[in-house]
């Protein structure tokens, strides 16, 4: 695996000092690869023998972005319709999205729109997007076509990656560029409220309901 960009110098999920606690979320139809999308950052693993996620859940990772401790709180939801009222309601506080198609299933990729509208009405209005055309190992079963991905993309305003949790192609970049825009947002919006200041070490983002040229395979 290439050696991880000094920005992001890895440090122990354990680890509660932290500057930052960015929320973040992995959305998109059942089975299109979130819960080994998130396995193969968090953990850098992959099994074929994953079941579908039930309800919600999440991993911590930290990273080290200039000189900054950032928490990554990083949810993996169910993609079924019947957990659909449990997932959204973690939208609230969420800083960043992750949007998640297969590219060997049309239907996940006309289920876009719809995702991007849940995000638009119950996330945050600063919240930032990336859009992943996932399983991009599987090129021979495509039946989405990398200018087909990126035109939506370009449309709803989202960054667009293909990548591949198998083979470990563009994952990390993913989340890194996730991560630096909304360092920028935050730097834009000093009023911003989901960051936790330093010394707030016990806030939480988990509230319930109360272009760089993109490379794929």
């Amino acid at each position: 695996m290439a050696k991880a960009d000094q920005r992001y110098g890895q440090r122990d999920g354990s680890d509660q000092n932290f500057d930052y606690m960015f929320k973040l979320l992995i959305i998109g139809n059942s089975s299109v690869g979130k819960t080994s999308f998130l396995f193969r950052y968090a953990d850098d693993s992959f099994s074929n023998s994953f079941v579908s996620t039930v309800g919600i859940d999440f991993k911590v990772k930290t990273v080290y972005r200039n000189d900054k401790r950032i928490k990554l709180q990083i949810w993996d939801t169910a993609g079924q319709e019947r957990y659909r009222t449990i997932t959204t309601a973690y939208y609230r506080g969420a800083m960043g999205f992750i949007l998640m198609y297969d590219i060997t299933n049309e239907e996940s990729f006309n289920a876009v729109q719809d995702w991007a509208t849940q995000i638009k009405t119950y996330s945050w209005d600063n919240a930032q997007v990336i859009m992943v055309g996932n399983k991009c190992d599987m090129d021979e079963e495509r039946v989405v076509p990398p200018e087909k991905g990126k035109h939506l993309a370009d449309q709803l305003g989202f960054e667009y990656y293909e990548a591949s949790a198998k083979e470990n192609i563009n994952v990390r970049q993913v989340f890194e560029r996730l991560v630096d825009i909304i360092c920028v947002k935050m730097s834009e919006r000093v009023d911003v409220e989901a960051p936790v200041a330093p010394g707030s070490k016990t806030t939480r983002l988990t509230d319930k309901p109360a272009q760089l040229p993109q490379k794929c395979c």
